[in-house]
């Protein structure tokens, strides 16, 4: 039992030490900053505020990925910012049955 409690651990360890490589190597390959990426998704959202952000690779390309909120609705804005140039690759809302959704299927893939 405790050998494979021991080896559960290593493994979110090794896991989450993989997750936190890629995005440094994913940052290394930005020329976008997280800060102007942002501002980029920030004025496309009005009053939004970022709910989170995250650099990935996806649809092809190195992307900052942000899940903006909006006052008075559920729906979040997901704005994904091409790290290379600045520019917006896509809008989607999401409501939150699409976020629940989405939540589920990571935690499917983290497994």
């Amino acid at each position: 039992m405790f050998s494979l409690t021991l080896g559960m651990v290593f493994g979110f360890v090794a896991a989450s030490f993989a997750a936190q490589s890629s995005e440094a190597e994913l940052m290394k390959q930005s020329k976008i900053k997280k800060v102007e990426a942002e501002q980029v998704a920030l004025a496309k959202v009005p009053r939004g505020i970022v709910k989170s952000a995250e650099i990935e690779k996806e649809k092809g390309r190195i992307v900052w990925s942000f899940d903006i909120a909006r006052p008075g609705t559920n729906d979040i804005t997901e704005i994904l910012v091409d790290a290379k140039t600045g520019k917006i690759i896509s809008t989607q809302i999401e409501s939150p049955l699409d976020q629940a959704k989405e939540a589920a299927a990571d935690k499917n893939l983290k497994r």
